[in-house]
């Protein structure tokens, strides 16, 4: 996926959850928790494979925030990408709900 197809999928996700709940801060939340997640575990297994001699057990608590295994703008932009989109939707749609 790209950034865009990242974004539209957590606005869909956002969309669902603050349709259902009309809580548009879960949706931004359980949208950007899972890309956080998904490239959070892509950052692990970057580095157990250049690192850690391919074993999970070599790999260190600080491993995924290591530099080294976030080496290029698509790995930031694939959970930033999400948090961008979601948050001011959620806050515009939080101040919508108040206000009525």
């Amino acid at each position: 996926m790209n950034l865009i197809e990242h974004a539209l999928v957590a606005l869909v996700i956002q969309a669902i959850v603050g349709l259902a709940t009309r809580n548009w801060w879960a949706g931004a939340a359980l949208a950007c928790g899972y890309f956080i997640g998904r490239e959070v575990s892509q950052a692990e297994y970057r580095w157990i494979e250049q690192f850690g001699q391919g074993l999970r057990a070599n790999m260190p608590w600080w491993g995924v925030f290591d530099a080294r295994v976030w080496d290029n703008a698509d790995r930031w932009a694939d959970w930033i990408g999400p948090i961008l989109v979601t948050v001011p939707v959620a806050f515009v749609m939080g101040r919508r709900g108040n206000a009525a």
